[in-house]
């Protein structure tokens, strides 16, 4: 039998049955520390439910000793042997007994067999094996049936056809014979052998056949027949297999499992272990290791930890109608906990409302909430693995007296007010009178208000005059006091104090001073004393403030005068003083009001740089702050063209100089800033002029000197490698002398081509020359010259370029002529100043010949000045222009024109070749702005820079003036409409309710509230507003007698309308209920009429 361990005290054994025999398997187990009764499942292989085969085949039964506490499941006939040593225990358990019966075993009934037992938080199983042998007789054999047989009674007994054998035979083992045979063979190989005690053959056999398994060929060692673990703990399985370099699989429920975290596969020489950490429930499943077509199965219980308690309960004395609660803290999250009174289980369905379970983590808390003599007892809280108590002890509640009542001397006509405090509002009590108890009347009313008892005398008489006491009921205690009446006669003299303002700015800073937000309401109350009654006057600088209705006004009541501003602007900011006067004297204070407001919006947004995705932002601070110190900005930009606004910053921004970044380079952007201060945020600023994040182009490549002479320096370079969305608008040339860096610009506007003649340089100087790529985000890095270049004419010493065939011997015949063209070069090279007549001269001999040779060097002409707009006519244009100064020392043979939309600045060409100095542009659209431009020519080509107009033609817009109907004011004045009528509500009193309505009309209408015809002032209970003719009326907790009917009525010089509505307020139904055979039970109601007249139907008891 396998080892007991966790629930089991007894296993089933592993038997061999006889076929068409009984059989039974019996398990135990204990139950003494599980909450619940435990089921039992009877299982074939890995998960054939044997319960849901049972009938005449499989039974199954359970049974119970109630002395011992034993529980027993019976199936069958025969019972298999258990360990003997169990049975001592058994008497000290609470032992389940299960039972599981095969009625004629067949050879299907054989196999491997689990059984497995769970209650709420546990569980366990074992297994056991059923091997079936058929041992029907196939030889006739000779029974021994003497009956003084003993014990060998029965047995079969060979002696006789022993004797019969007279050939001797060759020894042999009989046990390897009989281990290799099938079982049906077995009893025919021990009648040729001579075996007589066929029983004890199968033990031998069946025991030999345990010490001496099956080899495997994959397997040296398998898979141990099941293993146990702890939840949260690792298990290793392990097998050797005989081939060191064979490969394995993991099987988990026929699944094949995969390395991971939680499998760990392990491959040592021919030992393969598998790993699974932190097992689980889910980990509780069959588990087989296979190698080429062999396997190895075994079977992986997890168990679960038993909970124990780690903080124990504790004893608790209390006293009538006080909360308890007892508190347990276990070591587990999510375990179950039981808890019991007295032996007595306390649960969600038996305990009703008296007891309160309440889980919290470990802590598990057991809550009663009015505490009673009947609570009085023992307390258990018990887990799966441990179990703790604690005593609650209740005693009655004393009656303290909090405060008692007094004396009392009152006059005649008076009140008087006997008051008493105890320390349960439960307590009711009786009121006496000279030891006569007080009856109630219209005059006499006796009060119970929580632990508060009164005696109220109205109208005092001197037959009011006694001793009073309040008896408490079911208590040995009672309160006296006195009631003295006193009858004065006293001359009234008219009594004189002069003025006093009591004005509380305490709260507002500095003194005197009060901030208001613009656009809220003030209202300033003042107390005012004085006998008589003083005079109040309010004055802002000089003017004296009237007291009547407006947006400022002063309401003045007897002892109270009230300052109000309905939506404070900033021309009421200003001193302000109160004045109050009476025979007896005057008082005055002054106070200074300040209105704040949001701050203006910032001004002057705009972007002073760009990068490649980023950009500059500065702003100036508002001209207003609204009083109150600015505290930072909030940023906002968007792409032009969209609606949507990204917030920059969520966190106040201080500085006036923002970058803005991750743009997008060659989007135009817009910005616009938000002023903060301490009342809010401002309104948006202007949107700054659109800006687009670029970056500068690399520096141009390439520069190099073209040319040098004594006052100039011509230079050229190649673009740079990096442009950008930017592109180019041109470059500035800068200089400077070698070791100086005062460089000095020599373009004043960016030059579009890639060459450059810089003129006015010193002779002799050496000069250092860059050049800088300019586009809208400003400037590359400059392309510089590594070495200085001396401003002096280059000379070149003259070379003679002599054709090829003059390089050799020249013959000519005698009279032919020789015409020589000999190419030469040198330097310096033509200038304009060498133009002019030269004369060629031949002589030979004494005769001789000339010839005038006219030299004319030219370059490009300037640009064409005083170019202008001369006449604009429909949607034509007439140019004008002069010649350039400089016409480049040839005449000038044309001039091209140009033009450019002022929305666009794209360039097109209108006229090239234009011989005069005038034309007229055609075709230009209606609505645009132009600008022209005119390059003169000559021989040498277009000059380098265009003449450009000093004024634009502006095509305007013919025939379609728009002559706007003469404007007509309309009159608005209306008479007061309601758009929106008032509802008739139903509310619960004691919860804030509001009635609205809507009205319109011009001049604007004074609203009034009327309830049941009467109109509702100043009462604090009532807020009314009015926000855009939206009117409202709010009622502040409204009570049982607020219901009624109530009205708006608005008013203007034009008429009047009026809307109504009923609200009825619900009272709240009380029903006072106390569990208990002697409790009683009251019930208290009001309806709606009773409560209006202050009259209660009645209470009743059971």
């Amino acid at each position: 039998m396998s080892e007991l361990t966790g629930l089991f005290v007894v296993k089933p054994e592993s038997v061999t049955a006889t076929k068409g025999k009984d059989i039974t398997f019996v398990a135990k187990v204990d139950s003494s520390n599980l909450l619940r009764k435990p089921a039992m499942k009877w299982l074939k292989g890995k998960w054939l439910d044997l319960g849901s085969k049972a009938g005449k085949h499989l039974q199954f039964k359970e049974t119970y000793d109630r002395n011992t506490k034993v529980y027993m499941f019976i199936l069958g006939v025969y019972l298999i042997r258990c360990v003997p040593s169990i049975s001592s225990l058994l008497s000290l358990c609470q032992i389940y007994t299960y039972e599981m019966s095969i009625i004629k075993v067949v050879d299907g009934d054989a196999g491997g067999y689990r059984c497995e037992v769970t209650s709420k938080d546990k569980c366990d199983s074992c297994t056991f094996e059923v091997t079936v042998q058929d041992n029907s007789p196939k030889y006739i054999f000779c029974f021994n049936c003497s009956g003084d047989a003993g014990e060998d009674a029965g047995d079969l007994d060979f002696s006789a056809l022993e004797k019969k054998q007279q050939v001797v035979q060759e020894e042999v083992d009989v046990w390897e014979i009989l281990k290799a045979a099938k079982p049906c063979d077995y009893e025919k190989i021990a009648f040729e052998y001579g075996i007589t005690d066929l029983r004890g053959m199968l033990k031998r056999l069946k025991k030999m056949k345990k010490v001496e398994p099956k080899k495997s060929d994959a397997f040296l060692r398998k898979l141990d027949s099941a293993y146990s673990v702890d939840k949260g703990k690792r298990i290793q399985l392990s097998v050797e297999v005989a081939d060191p370099n064979a490969q394995v699989k993991w099987l988990k429920n026929g699944q094949e499992i995969k390395p991971s975290a939680k499998y760990v596969f392990e491959s040592v020489g021919n030992k393969r272990t598998l790993t699974i950490n932190k097992c689980n429930l889910s980990d509780d499943a069959a588990y087989e290791c296979v190698v080429g077509e062999e396997k190895s199965f075994t079977e992986v219980f997890v168990k679960e930890p038993p909970v124990t308690i780690t903080k124990l309960l504790d004893d608790v004395h209390t006293v009538v109608g006080e909360k308890v609660e007892f508190e347990v803290e276990v070591s587990e999250e999510g375990a179950s906990v039981r808890w019991m009174k007295d032996g007595v289980e306390l649960n969600r369905e038996t305990a009703g409302s008296k007891y309160r379970f309440k889980k919290d983590g470990k802590r598990h808390i057991l809550i009663i909430n009015e505490a009673t003599k009947e609570d009085i007892g023992m307390y258990y809280a018990f887990t799966n693995g441990g179990e703790s108590k604690a005593e609650l002890e209740v005693e009655d509640k004393e009656l303290e007296v909090l405060q008692s009542i007094a004396d009392l001397t009152v006059k005649s006509a008076e009140q008087a007010v006997f008051k008493c405090e105890v320390s349960d509002e439960k307590v009711t009590g009786k009121w006496f009178k000279d030891g006569v108890e007080v009856q109630p009347s219209d005059r006499i009313k006796m009060t119970h208000i929580g632990r508060i008892h009164k005696l109220t005398i109205d109208d005092v008489k001197a037959s009011d005059a006694g001793d009073y006491t309040f008896v408490p009921d079911g208590y040995a205690l009672s309160l006296s006091a006195k009631l003295n009446f006193l009858e004065i006669k006293i001359d009234y003299v008219p009594r004189q104090d002069p003025p006093k303002i009591h004005l509380d700015t305490s709260g507002t800073g500095n003194k005197n001073t009060i901030t208001v937000v613009a656009g809220n309401k003030l209202r300033l109350d003042v107390e005012i004393t004085g006998e008589p009654a003083p005079t109040v006057c309010w004055m802002k600088g000089d003017q004296v403030v009237a007291e009547a209705e407006g947006r400022v006004r002063v309401e003045t009541r007897k002892t109270l005068s009230s300052f109000v501003i309905e939506g404070a602007e900033k021309p009421d900011e200003g001193h302000y003083s109160i004045t109050v006067t009476n025979p007896a004297g005057e008082d005055k204070a002054e106070l200074f009001i300040k209105i704040v407001d949001v701050p203006n919006p910032p001004e002057n947004v705009k972007c002073t740089s760009v990068g490649e995705d980023s950009a500059m932002i500065t702003w100036d601070p508002p001209a207003f702050d609204g009083g109150v110190p600015v505290k930072g900005y909030l940023m906002e930009r968007k792409k032009v063209g969209s609606s949507r606004w990204t917030k920059l910053n969520f966190d106040v921004y201080e500085s006036t100089t923002y970058e803005a970044k991750k743009m997008i380079e060659g989007v135009l952007y817009e910005m616009r800033v938000f002023a903060v201060n301490g009342i809010g945020i401002s309104q948006p600023s202007t949107n700054s002029k659109p800006f687009m994040p670029i970056a500068p182009t690399s520096e141009p490549t390439r520069l190099m000197v073209d040319d040098v002479t004594d006052t100039t320096c011509a230079l050229k370079w190649r673009p740079p490698e990096k442009i950008g969305a930017g592109g180019i608008d041109g470059y500035i040339i800068e200089y400077c002398k070698e070791g100086s860096d005062n460089w000095v610009q020599a373009n004043e506007e960016p030059v579009g081509k890639n060459q450059y003649r810089v003129k006015g340089l010193p002779v002799g100087e050496k000069m250092l020359f860059r050049v800088v790529a300019v586009n809208i985000a400003g400037r590359s890095p400059p392309a510089t010259l590594s070495q200085a270049v001396t401003i002096r004419e280059i000379m070149e010493n003259p070379k003679i370029r002599l054709p090829r065939h003059l390089r050799t011997k020249l013959i000519s015949l005698v009279g032919e002529k020789v015409n020589l063209v000999i190419p030469f070069q040198g330097k310096p090279r033509p200038v304009r100043a060498h133009s002019g007549k030269y004369t060629l001269s031949v002589q030979i001999e004494n005769m001789s010949d000339s010839a005038d040779i006219h030299i004319q060097v030219v370059e490009k002409p300037g640009p064409p000045i005083a170019v202008h707009v001369t006449e604009v006519w429909g949607f034509n244009a007439a140019l004008e222009w002069k010649p350039p100064k400089d016409d480049g020392n040839c005449d000038i043979i044309g001039y091209t024109i140009e033009k450019a939309d002022m929305k666009t600045k794209e360039w097109f060409m209108v006229y090239e070749h234009n011989r005069r100095p005038s034309c007229t542009v055609s075709d230009l659209v209606m609505g645009n702005e132009y600008s022209f431009r005119v390059f003169s020519e000559n021989i040498c080509g277009l000059s380098d820079e265009p003449g450009i107009s000093k004024n634009t033609a502006i095509i305007t817009k013919t025939g379609l003036a728009y002559k706007p109907p003469p404007f007509k004011e309309k009159d608005i004045s209306s008479s007061p409409k309601f758009t929106a009528p008032l509802v008739d509500r139903s509310v619960v009193a004691g919860y804030a309710t509001a009635i609205s309505c809507a009205v319109r009309g011009h001049p604007k209408p004074k609203i009034i509230w009327m309830k049941n015809n009467m109109i509702i002032g100043e009462d604090p209970k009532y807020l009314m507003q009015n926000k855009q003719g939206v009117l409202t009326l709010n009622i502040r907790k409204p009570s049982l007698f607020d219901g009624g009917r109530y009205s708006c009525r608005a008013i203007n010089d034009l008429g009047q309308d009026e809307v109504q509505c009923k609200l009825e307020v619900r009272g709240k139904l009380c029903v006072m209920c106390e569990q208990g055979p002697t409790s009683p039970v009251m019930v208290e109601w009001r309806d709606h009429y009773s409560a209006r007249h202050g009259q209660q139907h009645g209470a009743d008891q059971d």
